[in-house]
Parts: C-alpha cells; structure tokens; sequence
C-alpha cells in the first residue's frame, strides 16, 4: 500500500493538509501528527454542538485528541459507501449511503427500527431530529435495553405498583423513555433493605423495650430532663454535706424579685436556670407537682411514661431509684445501634413483611433481563443519532482542528470565536472566552497581539464570564483599564463590559511611527504630574505648619525678621536656563531659516522628516516584525489547546477582524486651521526679524 498523496495549500501564513474529499477523511491516520494543526483542544468554552463534542470525547476527560479524531474517522469510513457526504454538513441520511459492512448493516436495521418505532411514513432517510429524541423513540414501548425497568415495563399491577415503591424509596434510575425507573441493583438493595429490617425488629424482646411501643418516647423523655435531674441531685448532696450551703443552691430569691416586674409569660428561659425543685437534704426529687414551672410541662411527660409505671403511688423518687431507670435502656440502645434497613421504615413493618412474604424479586429481575436483551438494538439507535450528529458536525469539526480554515474564511467563525466586542468606536471580532486568568498570566503576550481582557455581565440573568478580544486595527490610546464596551456572544445576547488588562503589542506600522512621541509624551505628562503633585504637598505642609506657628488672638506676637518672597538666585538660575533654550532654539531656526534660503524649504522640510523618521525608525522596524508574527496560538494554549503549528494574524487578515466607525465628511469649521496658520505666520515672522534685522 502506497503512501497516501496528500494535497497542502497556503491557509494563514502557514503550510497546511487540505481535506478536501472523503478519501482524505478516511486517511487521517496516516497523516503525519506533526502536520496537524491541533493535538488536542477542550471540549469546554467551544461554540460547536455539546452533543457532538461529547460524542469527540470518547473517553470523557475533557480534551479531544488526535487518536479519538482518527477513530471517528475510520468508524465512519467503515459505516458509509462514501465518506465524501461529510463534506455536506447534513444532518439527514438516505439509508442507502450506508456501507454493505458488517457496521453499516447493523446501523441500517436500528435505524429501521427507530423509524418503525416513530411511525415514519418514509423509511430510505433519517434525520438528526428524529435519532436525538430517545424519549419519544422509546415512549410507550415496555424494553429499550437500559437495564431500567419502569411501570410500563410489567403487566401485573401489582408488580406496577412495587416498581414505584422502589423507585421512591431507592431514588430510581432514569430510563431512555424518559420515565422514572428501577434497574437490577436497586431492586437488590430494596430487599435486602427489607430483609433486614424486619430481622433487625424481629429481635426486639421484652427486655430491649422495656417501656414497650413507647420505649422510645420514654427515652426522649428521660434525655429530654437527664441533666436538670442530675442537677438537682446534686445540689442536695451539697444541703447534706453542709446545710449552710442551701441559700446558695437553693432557688435564688433575689433573682425571682429581679424579674418580678416583669411580664413573667416571657422569661421562660431566666425561671428555667433555677432548680427543676426545691433541693432538700434527704435528697428526694418530688414527683406531686412541687416542679420548677418552666419545666413541668417536661416533666409531666416524664412521668406519665415512666414514673407511673415504675414508682406508681410513690410520691418521690431518690437519685438511685433514678439511675434505675436510666439502666433499663442499656439493652434498648444496643439495639438501636444494630439497626439495619432504616432506608424502608417509612413503608411501615405490616407492609415490609407483606411484601417480602409475596416475594416478587424473581419477577422483576425478570423483567430487567428482558429488558438488557435488548441492549444491542438500543446501542445501536444510539450509534444511529451519533453517525447523524457527525454527517452534519464532523466536516467542519476536522476545518476547526486539522486545517484551522474557518478561521481564516471571512464567512466563517473558527470555534473558538466567541463573539464581538464593541468599544471605543471599534467592533473586535476575534475574541476567545477565559475560563481561567492565572493560565493567562505570560503565554498570551507571546502572541504579539494588542489584546484586551473584558470581564463581561449579563443584562438578562447577572451571568458572568471573561473574554479576551485582539485588537487589529485603530488607536490604541483609549483602550484602558475601566474603559466600558458591551460583548455579544454567537446567540447575540448582550454583555456590559469592562476592560481589566491590557497586553500591549504593536497594531499597525503608522501606529509604531507615533509610538516613541507617545511614550515621551506619556512619560513628560507623567513627570509634570509627579512635580505638581509634589509642589502641591509641600506647599499644603508648609501652610500648616504657618498655621500652627501663627500667635494666639490677643497675645503678644514677637517680631520676626521679615523673609523675601523673591529668591533672586533661584529666579536667575530660572531665567539662565530659558535664555539658554531660547538661544538653542533661535539657533536651529536661523540654520534652518539660512538652508531655507540657500537650499530651498523642501530639503530643510527633508531633514526634519529625516529626524523623525530615524527616531521612530526601529519602532516601526520591530512593529513590521512583529505584525508578520502575531499568532493566536499561544491565547489559544492558555486556554487548554495543544496547538501544533503556527496560527498567523497577518496585517491583511487582521484588518478583517477589527472594523472601525466611519464617518460621512461633515463641512468643518476651519477655525483650528487658522489657529496654525496663524502660529506659523508668527514663527515665519520672528525668523525674518532675527535674519534681516539682527
């Protein structure tokens, strides 16, 4: 077998394989991985369909590699006569396109059958529209091969009414059909459940409840007062030990006139800190009503449950008689920590032992057997909405990988093409969502773009998301942190926009002429800036502190030698130094002024542009490198991308990504014309006095 002849083509500044036919689709694997544009690129951040891109996605990680691409690639070449259909981007299929393979015939019968199951009149073609709803292709029917098996799926009511029972108890499992089903895990856990929950009640003797049905509420009971009881207990043994101790632990007198005034219905909480009663030596907790008030209602409880039953007729109970009753639950609590099946005691132990008696288990797993028999028919109405999904998707998925053509295609959007951003009368059409800024931190300045990070806000639901959009074309000098625009994303929904980082790279060759004269500009505004701000602060500092020496109304000032507001060196030095930039000045006027003369204004006009041209020379040097530099590339690796060749923004192309507003010609008013016309009249002037006259 020979090497397969590829064909290349100039696409973007860079060699690239054109896949142009079916057979060049069928060969992707032999293509040398070195000549692909893309290794790899995210799923997330994508405008491409989810579904196709999950599909891409075999393995599930989150990235499309080259080996998932090639498998496409050689499953669909193996599926259809001619995988030249691909270039179509269709999302039907005449059934016929389908191969004589052993894979194609296995796709042409389930396509068949999800054709019969949605009563289609005509059976030679298929659509994506039909494959993509498996609820409506599966609706109504008992199997789909899921292993989930739903009310639909028995015929027994009883065994309908068992499925739901277990779906609300396990939580279920989603069907194909879109309904809320069992599969053959959850039936296992259910009796199990059930099993052992009645096992676990079945242990209960006379001993584990010895309280009975009410052993649990006797218990809450108990835990609901154990510490106030053992509280009181307590202090008694403190009246015992020393009598002269009662006062102190006794109820606090003084305490209760505290909040005597007050509306007593509301201080629950400060009548409750008191003893549950009136601690006594003998140490006997009264059981005839002498409670603290705020804590009969407890304690009532208490006693109807389990001092009736224990201590009937007794009026009082000591602290032994008390832990006797906390011992009876010992059992009771080893017990409730064996429990098992908790997940089915809402069902109630009458029903759990009904349905475990009926024993329906064999039936269902009956039926979820009947339904797996039929998983390779379902797999294959999958295979048929995937094959769908890449006759319409996989074409302009390989332009978006191998060849990277939509991008360079004005009538197109590359995938990663996010949408438009408006700002400072320009519209930004190459802009890349940012999914994560710290990855953004070095490689996009390598892609010797002017780009700008937006942090965008929906105005219909407050989401948010990052861009980052290129600049290819206009002024620069705007472009600023907290400037505002608004982001349209490929739906046209509309984002407010905010400029948050600047990456500052060369636009144009005119704009890398003014650069040095910007710069300076920037740098001269900033120093006189800095100055004024620090002339500022020291003259604030010195007014203050004037202000804190001034005397005291009324108090007698002591004379002060008086300063001179005129510092005669510093104002000679002041002058010396504009006398001398005025003679520097004068000089290269007269020179020129002299060669004008002698040579005529247009060499003496050379030699200025001569001047500016050597010194924006090297700017405009590095921007015309520079701009046959710029490459997506690295913003694209920032995002996840393995790109594997270069992807060029040369100036041509780059202008189609930037437009700029543009204006009508409106009549001006000519007044700054007069201005310099007027300036330069007077410049001419003051050179003819100085020449003819001085």
């Amino acid at each position: 077998m020979g090497k397969y002849d590829w064909k290349y083509a100039n696409v973007g500044g860079a060699s690239r394989v054109l896949i142009r036919t079916g057979e060049d689709i069928a060969h992707l694997a032999e293509l040398d991985r070195k000549q692909w544009t893309v290794l790899s690129c995210p799923v997330k951040g994508l405008e491409f369909d989810s579904r196709t891109l999950q599909l891409l996605d075999s393995d599930g990680d989150g990235h499309i590699h080259v080996d998932e691409v090639i498998a496409v690639s050689q499953w669909l070449s193996a599926a259809l006569k001619d995988p030249g259909i691909l270039l179509k981007g269709e999302g039907t299929l005449a059934l016929d396109a389908l191969s004589d393979s052993e894979e194609g015939e296995k796709l042409r019968k389930s396509a068949l059958q999800i054709l019969g199951n949605l009563g289609a009149e005509d059976l030679s073609t298929i659509s994506i529209e039909q494959t993509s709803d498996l609820a409506k292709i599966f609706a109504g029917s008992r199997f789909n091969g899921d292993g989930v098996i739903t009310p639909t799926s028995a015929e027994d009511e009883d065994l309908k009414a068992l499925i739901g029972k277990i779906a609300e108890i396990s939580g279920g499992a989603d069907d194909r059909s879109g309904e809320k089903g069992v599969n053959a895990e959850q039936i296992e856990a259910f009796y199990t459940a059930c099993s052992d929950y009645a096992a676990w009640k079945a242990a209960a003797g006379k001993d584990t409840l010895p309280y009975g049905e009410s052993t649990a509420a006797a218990m809450d009971a108990c835990n609901a007062l154990a510490d106030k009881i053992a509280d009181f207990f307590m202090r008694c043994k403190l009246i015992a030990f020393d009598s002269e101790a009662a006062p102190a632990v006794d109820v606090d007198i003084e305490k209760i006139k505290a909040i005597g005034g007050e509306d007593l219905s509301g201080s629950s909480e400060k009548i409750a800190a008191h003893p549950l009663a009136r601690p006594t030596a003998e140490g006997l907790l009264p059981l005839d009503g002498s409670i603290n008030p705020a804590w009969q209602g407890a304690f009532a409880s208490l006693k109807e449950l389990v001092f009736d039953k224990d201590f009937k007729d007794r009026k009082a109970i000591s602290e032994a008689d008390w832990n006797t009753v906390l011992g009876k639950f010992s059992t009771y609590k080893e017990w409730l920590g064996a429990k098992k099946g908790a997940e089915v005691e809402a069902l109630g132990l009458d029903e759990i032992k009904a349905i475990l008696k009926a024993d329906r288990k064999a039936a269902l797993m009956e039926l979820v057997e009947s339904d797996k028999a039929l998983e390779s028919e379902a797999l294959g109405i999958e295979a048929v909405d995937k094959l769908l999904h890449y006759c319409r998707d996989f074409y302009s998925f390989l332009c978006n990988y191998v060849v990277f053509s939509d991008f360079y295609d004005s009538d197109k959007k590359a995938v990663f093409q996010a949408g438009k951003l408006y700002v400072d009368q320009r519209c930004c059409e190459l802009c890349v969502s940012v999914d994560d800024m710290g990855r953004h931190a070095d490689m996009p300045a390598h892609s010797g773009m002017f780009l700008i990070y937006c942090d965008c806000k929906s105005k219909l639901d407050g989401s948010k998301r990052t861009i980052v959009a290129a600049v290819t074309k206009g002024s620069i000098d705007g472009l600023i942190p907290g400037k505002n625009g608004v982001f349209y994303d490929r739906d046209g929904l509309d984002y407010d926009a905010t400029i948050t980082k600047v990456v500052d790279n060369p636009i144009s060759v005119l704009q890398a002429f003014w650069s040095p004269y910007r710069k300076f500009g920037k740098w001269i505004s900033e120093r006189f800036g800095k100055k004024a701000a620090d002339k500022e602060a020291a003259g604030f500092d010195t007014m203050t502190a004037k202000a804190a020496e001034a005397p005291v109304p009324g108090a007698a000032a002591a004379p002060a030698a008086p300063k001179s507001s005129f510092d005669i060196a510093k104002f000679a030095g002041i002058f010396a130094a504009i006398g001398m930039a005025i003679a520097y000045l004068s000089q290269a006027l007269v020179a020129l002024a002299r060669g004008a003369s002698n040579a005529g204004w247009l060499k003496v006009l050379l030699v200025i542009a001569a001047i500016m041209l050597v010194i924006s020379l090297p700017s405009m040097i590095l921007a015309w490198i520079k701009l046959r530099k710029r490459d997506v590339g690295p913003v694209l690796n920032a995002n996840g991308w393995a790109i594997n060749a270069r992807s060029y923004v040369r100036p041509r192309f780059g202008k189609t990504l930037t437009s700029v507003a543009k204006y009508p010609k409106v009549k001006k008013s000519g007044r700054g014309t007069v201005i310099l016309i007027v300036v330069l009249l007077l410049i001419l002037a003051l050179l003819a006095v100085y020449y003819f006259f001085l």
